[in-house]
């Protein structure tokens, strides 16, 4: 078990800090001051079995605002972490289910409103299961915190206006996430998912194709530093420039504004979480296929 820790040290990321293996968790389950938050892209996932001590938090009713779209604004966020016994000085720790899309989506929430310690669990829900780990149904009693969220990071949120202005770019790059099938156009969202959310399919123009899922490995985990900056920089994504990530909703473009925020150090990134389910239905917005 002591190998994953290894492997983390091992890996050459920037911040290796932000990252910790399944047996660390194991470790600091009941520990007072380390909250464990599971975030799923399947919203009933939870209740089925989750780690001990485990937050559950509802990624639709939960982590949105109502009844625009966007996320949730300061109070609200302060008022739900409070709720659960989240201080901002415990350290969170999310993962989740489909290699931690959402958990990477609540860690980008976290790191807008200004969470000084917040990690993701590497391999997520599934290799916690594939190891045998124990899994509760009961949920924790929380005593009730007081948080204070930070103001709005904005240096880590593209608006689609800030999109539009980084087009054609000298030193900006646009990675898209999406798997082939979407970023061509053939599908609206991920093939186990419904085609619904944007009114027509393609990409941005100029956007490099790097789905999420070439950043890990088989079972989950991140893949090392030396092969994701092969991956990235091979496709013209280069820590020089300015970037932003996009998906269909945001959460898998998390994902990749992680790896290249923590994993690699890039010192530019953002996140467009309006994502294809905006841009693919704005008037006038250009889009190739």
């Amino acid at each position: 078990m002591a190998k994953s820790a290894a492997e983390i040290a091992q890996a050459g990321y920037a911040h290796p800090e932000v990252l910790v293996d399944t047996q660390w968790v194991a470790d600091h389950v009941g520990d007072p001051k380390v909250k464990i938050v599971e975030v799923d892209v399947d919203t009933a996932a939870y209740d089925t079995g989750h780690v001990k001590g485990a937050i559950g938090l509802d990624w639709r009713k939960d982590l949105q605002a109502r009844p625009i779209r966007d996320l949730l604004p300061k109070q609200e966020l302060e008022a739900l972490l409070s709720s659960k016994g989240i201080g901002n000085e415990d350290t969170v720790v999310a993962y989740g289910d489909n290699n931690n899309w959402f958990a990477a989506w609540f860690v980008w929430n976290l790191k807008y409103y200004g969470h000084q310690d917040v990690r993701l669990m590497n391999g997520g829900r599934k290799k916690w299961q594939d190891e045998g780990r124990e899994l509760v149904r009961e949920a924790p009693t929380a005593k009730p915190a007081t948080y204070k969220a930070g103001q709005p990071n904005k240096a880590i949120r593209a608006l689609r206006d800030e999109v539009f202005a980084q087009l054609g770019k000298a030193g900006a790059v646009l990675v898209d996430v999406r798997s082939p099938k979407e970023f061509s156009g053939e599908l609206l969202a991920p093939e186990n998912l419904p085609q619904e959310g944007a009114q027509r399919g393609g990409h941005i123009p100029g956007a490099a194709n790097i789905p999420w899922a070439q950043a890990v490995r088989e079972d989950g985990t991140f893949k090392p530093a030396d092969e994701l900056k092969a991956l990235y920089q091979s496709k013209g994504v280069t820590p020089d420039k300015s970037v932003i990530a996009y998906c269909r909703i945001g959460e898998r473009s998390s994902h990749t504004w992680f790896v290249l925020t923590y994993l690699l150090g890039y010192p530019n990134v953002r996140n467009y979480d309006g994502s294809w389910t905006e841009w693919g239905s704005l008037i006038a917005a250009p889009i190739e296929r």
